[in-house]
């Protein structure tokens, strides 16, 4: 691939290194198709139990490309409507991947970075790492982005980043949710260790089985609805073979077959 790395980053766990950091790893067709089939390569890999998302150098990433926006600007609307729902396609790729997938970020996430950022499961920042919404200057809107953006943040938090386009800093991007943890630079790849080993503690089925669930959940009144789906998932997850190596190891004092050696 010519925009990114995958690498190997322990037993169990890829890393997607996004690699043009002459243009802060902004992304355009080449990098947002890259990431869709890396992604979609990683989720049949059974080997890969956790993806990494991280950005080479000194920022995680720019967001879109200025020159692509350029030519989306004066293409037909057909070529930016099947080009605009490639980008979504991709966003969509990471959020509904099966395995658990954690943001590395460092520097700056502008833009499309933010929903990047928000399209993880996890997304843990250096104590330095600034985040902007930034559509708006460029005349455009978050428009891709902003239901991943909205999941992380909530809807006001969202329309305000949105709207003034301003950049915030680690402690307020974690205070609002768009990032959980926030670490100093030297102590950001034992951060993502960590969560990564809890990661691979818990059995992927059962962690499939959790990101299927939650996406189906909304803040809200539980209905009878969400009641007999939520019984319906967990009286058949509770017969199958994960469940029983997963109890027989905990009852036998050993780590499940699932753990990486």
């Amino acid at each position: 691939m010519n925009t990114l790395h995958i690498t190997k980053r322990a037993a169990g766990v890829a890393q997607v290194t996004m690699s043009r950091p002459d243009v802060f790893n902004a992304f355009d067709e080449a990098m947002i198709g890259e990431i869709d089939a890396a992604f979609e390569q990683l989720a049949g890999d059974d080997e890969v139990r956790v993806i990494v998302l991280a950005g080479e150098g000194k920022h995680f990433s720019a967001g879109a490309d200025l020159q692509w926006m350029q030519r989306a600007s004066t293409a037909s609307r057909e070529w930016n409507l099947q080009d605009a729902r490639k980008f979504a396609g991709m966003l969509h790729r990471i959020a509904s991947s099966p395995k658990p997938t954690v943001a590395r970020i460092q520097g700056a996430a502008l833009g499309g970075g933010v929903g990047l950022a928000c399209a993880c499961d996890i997304a843990i920042a250096v104590d330095n790492a600034s985040f902007s919404v930034s559509e708006a200057k460029f005349g455009i809107l978050p428009a891709v982005i902003g239901p991943y953006v909205t999941n992380a943040v909530g809807r006001r938090q969202a329309q305000r980043l949105a709207l003034t386009t301003s950049r915030i800093a680690a402690p307020e991007a974690m205070a609002i949710g768009l990032v959980q943890q926030v670490v100093p630079l030297d102590g950001l790849d034992a951060a993502i260790d960590a969560v990564v080993t809890d990661l691979l503690i818990g059995g992927p089925q059962a962690q499939r089985e959790i990101k299927q669930l939650f996406a189906q959940l909304e803040v809200g009144p539980i209905t009878d609805e969400v009641r007999e789906l939520t019984a319906q998932t967990i009286s058949r997850v509770r017969g199958s073979d994960e469940a029983r190596e997963g109890f027989a190891a905990f009852l036998g004092k050993r780590p499940a077959n699932w753990i990486p050696r």
